[in-house]
């Protein structure tokens, strides 16, 4: 008998196919660039207030409200905390979301290339979907979605693609689609892409989910939150509070409050980030390789010449590690991080030895 066989699971698990991370390795001195983490470290602010946490108060539970968090990310984003939910990570907000807000007769729309965790969500809730293809361009077309659906999903920049939506293209989406929810995922919007925050308050039908994980350094203490109508914002508490009243621990609480405050030391990183990924892409295209353009901590590159899973193969030889995505029509690709100017250009020499 398999696991699959198991007369003791609910029969829904037997049908899933569980969302599968990127490789946190256990070998040392690897070059990690395949799980988008930021290379620098949190800010100086965020690790001496969890010191100072450490101190005292971890016998008694968190705030179930988390209401410092809120405060702090409504003050940086000129909300109201009503109009903010948090949770462990965005991939926590985004399956509440799922579950609250879009499980409804008609499928929901999202791109046929983009974050793998959607469609490991809507077998979890039973949700129909329907997978939008990208252009030829690896490109969401707007006009794709603008027909009946029971909610839409779009990240921005899309991942693993990091091709980004301009404002103009969410406002067009959103005044075609008041009816139904449309969730803007923008893990990866603070390294040049224009949010949509603040069109929340213009369209109540928009939930936009971000994370600490990626911008502020946090990806290990795991918090995310989400901004939209107090309507929305309730719909993700009750279904947060049916399944865990404490999301966020009192060390990642005040983590993230100094984090999301250090307002300079958050864009100097981010600038950091940027101004590498513009080093790298010309230095990339030198090599021969298409690099699709990017809003993103990443970028997606394939060569004419060379299989990506290849490619992959030859640079974990060389101690350095980048994501592949066995996929129709991406399986040529890489996906790589943006780590430091060293890391990248080992990349860089190791990558103009395979290809060169």
């Amino acid at each position: 008998m398999t696991t699959k066989d198991n007369p003791l699971w609910s029969p829904v698990i037997a049908g899933l196919s569980p969302y599968v991370p990127g490789e946190q390795p256990k070998v040392a001195d690897l070059i990690k660039l395949n799980t988008n983490e930021n290379p620098y470290p949190p800010s100086p602010r965020a690790l001496e207030a969890i010191r100072e946490a450490t101190a005292s108060g971890l016998r008694l539970y968190p705030d179930p409200d988390s209401s410092a968090l809120k405060t702090a990310i409504a003050e940086n984003y000129g909300v109201s905390p009503a109009e903010v939910f948090v949770g462990n990570g965005s991939d926590e907000v985004l399956a509440h979301a799922f579950f609250g807000l879009l499980q409804h007769p008609q499928p929901i729309l999202f791109p046929d290339i983009t974050y793998s965790f959607y469609p490991v969500y809507c077998d979890l809730y039973g949700i129909q979907r329907t997978l939008v293809p990208l252009d030829e361009s690896f490109r969401i077309r707007i006009n794709d979605y603008l027909r009946p659906n029971g909610g839409i999903v779009l990240p921005n920049p899309n991942a693993p693609t990091g091709c980004a939506l301009p404002l103009p293209e969410i406002r067009r989406l959103l005044e075609a689609n008041r009816g139904s929810v449309v969730i803007v995922d923008e893990a990866y919007v603070d390294f040049g892409t224009e949010s949509a925050v603040g069109l929340v308050r213009e369209f109540p039908q928009l939930l936009v989910i971000h994370t600490l994980s990626k911008s502020r350094s946090f990806a290990g203490l795991r918090v995310g939150y989400a901004i939209g109508n107090p309507s929305l914002i309730e719909a993700l508490i009750r279904v947060k509070d049916c399944f865990n009243s404490y999301p966020i621990d009192r060390l990642a609480l005040v983590g993230a409050v100094a984090a999301i405050r250090d307002t300079a030391y958050f864009e100097s990183t981010c600038a950091k980030v940027i101004a590498t990924r513009e080093r790298l892409v010309p230095e990339l295209e030198k090599l021969g390789f298409e690099v699709l353009p990017s809003g993103a901590n990443f970028v997606f590159a394939r060569h004419p010449q060379h299989e990506g899973a290849a490619l992959q193969a030859k640079l974990r030889e060389r101690k350095i590690i980048v994501r592949h995505f066995n996929k129709p029509r991406i399986d040529r690709f890489l996906r790589i991080t943006i780590g430091t100017e060293d890391e990248c250009r080992a990349l860089v020499d190791a990558l103009r030895e395979i290809v060169g």
